[in-house]
């Protein structure tokens, strides 16, 4: 660091990430570990709390003074110290990284306050261990969780999922005891939070807390909602009800040319199946707060409870990166059934496929003791879009039209339906359906009077 510049830091006084020290044994050890707890930070050693230059007399001495006592924090701290001569006098400038790890000094874990280091209370410093992820909840053992409690075909379902998807060969016919086992979440006597997360009867029983509370607002910022829904289940069964909702609540058209039939949603579903997964693979658990869903006319936000684990930020997740679970037992399995792929690339591809769709670059922000994305919507360019792909473009008359929207409505029509909304005779209806096969936009299915025509 130049002189200039450590200069212009003793003159702006001490901040959150500068504190001065006249000399190691004056609390410095508070210092390096509460910069190493909370912020990057610099100590500069000879420098009184006056913003004055004082400079270290035995040098050396004082060196190994502040080495040996970042090697005395717990767990150790290794900051780069810099010897700096300023007029004639030799200042040390100890340059402390965040490290991600809780550190004590002398048994006390401290943190960086504005330009005071503060002690921790017990329970910050569990609060501050969650935060950072070293104490889990997907790991702990759920009181009172019995195997009784656990529904076989849910683990059935995983097994034959997580063979399909990444080859993990587990016979999803074995016992729940040994599923449980070989998946690691039997521990001991007890079955581990994330089976309960994953496996259980009824996992809102043990957390209430493992919900989707869903809601389409009016319009923009309205606090009126047309609808709500407070989703329970398994994590599949909650990603999969979001989804639903979602697609309740978007924009969705269907429309075709001579060759090919597209079907198009207001937002990509995989975009949103992604963020979805990341908040209930990567949410904090043990807070009381519930994800969050909701849709208004501009956009889908989702909100999880818990930030984003140290060092990563908001910026980062539009770059390459690394995945920091927060649970990282639950985000294994998740991985098996490929919900998540533990690379740190999810966030880049919800950014490839909305820009495929030609959305805007999704938001990201840790906000309101959470993490939230926002995807925001086409507006009116979606159906002007749509608009471009008129179905009369393969000449089909408005009856046909009218079979092609019950059909996007109900998934199917019938013979007999195609009459009573077109009010139209057999011959007419079977000639017109029959033109809609021949133009490859629907396929038949069943047999004799069960025949149904759907989508191709």
């Amino acid at each position: 660091m130049t002189k200039e510049k450590i200069l212009k830091l003793i003159k702006k006084g001490e901040t959150q990430k500068v504190e001065f020290k006249l000399l190691p044994s004056k609390g410095i050890g508070d210092s390096i570990c509460a910069f190493a707890n909370t912020n990057d930070g610099l100590t500069m050693v000879g420098v009184s709390d006056k913003d004055e230059i004082v400079g270290c007399k035995t040098v050396k001495k004082i060196e190994q003074q502040i080495a040996n006592i970042s090697h005395s924090c717990k767990p150790s701290i290794y900051p780069e110290i810099e010897k700096v001569k300023i007029d004639k006098k030799t200042i040390f400038v100890v340059h402390v990284k965040k490290t991600g790890s809780i550190h004590s000094y002398k048994n006390i874990s401290y943190k960086r306050v504005g330009t005071h280091d503060q002690p921790m209370s017990s329970e910050e410093v569990i609060e501050f261990a969650k935060d950072i992820g070293k104490i889990q909840f997907d790991n702990q053992i759920c009181k009172g969780a019995q195997l009784k409690d656990i529904d076989k075909s849910k683990i059935k379902w995983f097994l034959q999922k997580a063979k399909e998807e990444r080859d993990f060969d587990v016979n999803p016919s074995i016992s729940m005891k040994e599923a449980m086992e070989k998946l690691g979440m039997f521990k001991g006597k007890g079955l581990t939070n994330t089976a309960i997360l994953l496996f259980a009867k009824k996992p809102q029983k043990f957390f209430l807390q493992s919900r989707i509370r869903c809601a389409r607002f009016k319009g923009i910022d309205s606090l009126d909602y047309i609808d709500m829904k407070v989703l329970d289940g398994v994590i599949p069964e909650l990603r999969q009800k979001a989804i639903k909702f979602v697609m309740q609540h978007t924009k969705h058209a269907v429309f075709f040319d001579a060759n090919q039939r597209y079907d198009r949603w207001e937002y990509p579903l995989r975009a949103l199946e992604e963020v979805l997964s990341n908040a209930l693979a990567h949410r904090d658990y043990y807070s009381n707060a519930e994800i969050q869903l909701s849709i208004y006319d501009d956009r889908v936000e989702v909100w999880n409870p818990g930030k984003l684990l140290s060092p990563l930020t908001p910026h980062d997740l539009k770059t390459k990166h690394r995945s920091i679970p927060r649970n990282k037992l639950l985000a294994d399995k998740l991985f098996l059934i490929k919900y998540i792929e533990q690379w740190g690339k999810g966030t880049n591809r919800v950014i490839e496929w909305v820009k495929k769709d030609n959305l805007s670059e999704p938001k990201f922000q840790n906000t309101a003791g959470g993490f939230e994305v926002t995807l925001i919507g086409p507006g009116k360019s979606f159906e002007e879009e749509i608009e471009k792909q008129k179905l009369h473009k393969l000449d089909l008359n408005d009856r046909q039209k009218k079979a092609i929207e019950h059909i996007n409505a109900y998934g199917k029509i019938t013979k007999g339906k195609y009459m009573q909304i077109n009010k139209v005779s057999h011959k007419t209806a079977y000639e017109e359906l029959s033109d809609l096969l021949n133009k490859n936009i629907i396929v038949r299915q069943g047999k004799g009077r069960a025949v149904v025509y759907i989508f191709k």
